[in-house]
């Protein structure tokens, strides 16, 4: 690929945070880049920063030194309501709780980010219905996430996620609580989002199998980038 093709770029990404008085590196000077349509697996133990990770690569936390381009565009360029309008134009999260409106629709979650755009109200349900259809969740649509099984409240936070056609999907643990026909569902829903609109995903998991869908995985320990590599079955 060439290197227009990148569309996150972290560059020595160092975050600390406080703990009993003691300062502690979460990230040490991690550098990675996730090119169009490339899925990137992030792995590595507990505390190891994997979560600290994806919130500096979407805009959520700022590093204490580096900086991270997505799509172009410096965060460290944006102020507060930028970087806001910004990561919803760009940015899809998929995360392990789903983090559903529990008062909201499956419809109604998945059409947040295009009201938040102010998108006309028939673009938005034509896109809402388009998402759900994707998912297999047409006949879910005007149910509450209190009636949906585990599994079905993924594949609402994924439509919600990728409802806009993000540059950029990031997922954190999003099979973690489902079972493996659900992990299998959900995966491959990310897997499409890759590679149907060349979205860059980054995506953290423990699970090997779900990571075997990743062109590459970066294992971290210790805050630090132990390993940056092609998955298994991949070709250097």
């Amino acid at each position: 690929m060439q290197a227009d093709s990148i569309v996150i770029e972290a560059v020595g990404l160092t975050r600390s945070h406080e703990s009993d008085g003691i300062v502690v590196r979460s990230l040490d000077r991690v550098s990675m880049t996730v090119r169009r349509g490339e899925i990137v697996g992030v792995m590595g133990p507990s505390g190891s920063g994997k979560t600290t990770l994806l919130h500096l690569l979407g805009g959520l936390d700022r590093p204490d030194e580096g900086a991270v381009w997505l799509a172009g565009v410096d965060w460290a360029t944006l102020s507060g309501n930028e970087r806001a309008r910004f990561r919803r134009r760009a940015c899809g999260y998929v995360f392990q709780g789903q983090a559903l409106l529990p008062q909201a629709t499956a419809a109604e979650n998945v059409e947040v980010p295009p009201l938040l755009a102010g998108m006309r109200p028939d673009e938005r349900r034509g896109l809402v219905a388009q998402e759900l259809e994707r998912v297999g969740l047409a006949a879910q649509a005007a149910q509450l996430p209190d009636q949906l099984s585990g599994g079905e409240q993924q594949r609402v936070a994924i439509a919600r996620a990728l409802v806009m056609r993000p540059a950029v999907v990031l997922a954190d643990e999003p099979t973690g609580s489902l079972d493996s026909a659900n992990s299998e569902a959900v995966t491959r829903l990310l897997v499409e989002a890759a590679h149907e609109h060349g979205a860059a995903v980054v995506l953290v998991t423990h699970d090997p199998l779900v990571a075997s869908v990743a062109a590459r995985i970066i294992r971290l320990e210790s805050g630090r980038v132990a390993e940056d590599g092609p998955a298994e079955g991949e070709s250097a």
